[in-house]
């Protein structure tokens, strides 16, 4: 056979395997647009599950819910920015499942079994972190911004408590009323931080059993991990310490439950390769 043949013979392969790509890619952005369009449906109840925290938290401090359209076409803009975020939530899992099957064929059973439970755990974290921080963040965190209508309300008022003004108040002092899109935005903000922030033992689990990591190396890069975990909650929250501290506390936990995981797989995979008497001590 000459070297033309085995060229050819070697491309074949790799043209069957772009177009098994790009037929994955063509049914990913197809379902992603399916999902987009009953996002786009869906926007209001969507956009009223969102909006309690923060109505929750206002009505603690007496005011009516409400926001405002800063931009003309700021309302347009909303609707868009849920149907994306909810049709890509939606989509999700066939997306991974895509993925799945392209990957699949070139991986033994092996590690077929190893793959497959973090393709399922992964949207199933996403989704406790998003949980997490709806419900135990977000009100906390609202309640706190909204405490400075109260201080600025005292600054301007000489003598008055801090306490934040009503909307019919007719003492001078800072109100909130923000916009739609800068309040979602900073809803969507903590829920995806949170979410993506959750993956994290996810890809430190596989990551450990595919052998790429060790327990121990987690453990001895301990300190290094709090401040990489400060710094992202630095950048993924806003500027505020107890955001930060809270999403370090909730995440950090998440680390160490990595450890003894990957410990649990390497003890496993000790014992079967002490069984096959394949068993190399690595500190030998």
């Amino acid at each position: 056979m000459s070297h033309t043949d085995d060229v050819d013979s070697s491309a074949a392969p790799l043209i069957e395997h772009l177009k098994e790509l790009r037929n994955r890619i063509l049914i990913s952005i197809a379902v992603l647009g399916v999902g987009c369009l009953v996002g786009y449906l869906l926007w209001i109840p969507i956009f009223h599950v969102l909006s309690i925290p923060m109505c929750d938290a206002m009505a603690d401090y007496g005011q009516k819910c409400q926001f405002v359209l800063i931009k003309l076409q700021e309302g347009f803009f909303v609707a868009v920015k849920i149907a994306v975020w909810a049709g890509f939530a939606m989509s999700f899992p066939v997306i991974a499942f895509q993925l799945w099957r392209f990957v699949a064929p070139g991986l033994y059973r092996n590690e077929k079994s190893a793959f497959l439970p973090f393709l399922v755990a992964s949207p199933g974290m996403f989704i406790a972190g998003a949980a997490f921080a709806y419900y135990m963040i977000l009100p906390g965190a609202f309640h706190f911004f909204l405490s400075y209508q109260g201080d600025f309300s005292a600054a301007m008022n000489p003598g008055a408590e801090p306490v934040a003004p009503s909307i019919t108040s007719a003492a001078a002092g800072v109100l909130y009323q923000g916009s739609v899109e800068s309040f979602l935005s900073l809803t969507m903000q903590f829920i995806m931080a949170f979410g993506l922030c959750f993956q994290l033992p996810v890809l430190l689990t596989l990551m450990g059993k595919a052998g790429m990591i060790s327990s121990n190396g987690l453990r001895a890069t301990r300190k290094y991990a709090v401040v990489a975990i400060l710094s992202v909650a630095a950048v993924a929250t806003p500027p505020d310490v107890m955001s930060q501290l809270i999403m370090f506390f909730a995440v950090y936990p998440l680390y160490e439950l990595s450890i003894w995981l990957i410990a649990g797989f390497e003890k496993k995979r000790e014992a079967q390769e002490r069984a096959d008497g394949t068993w190399v001590d690595p500190e030998e």
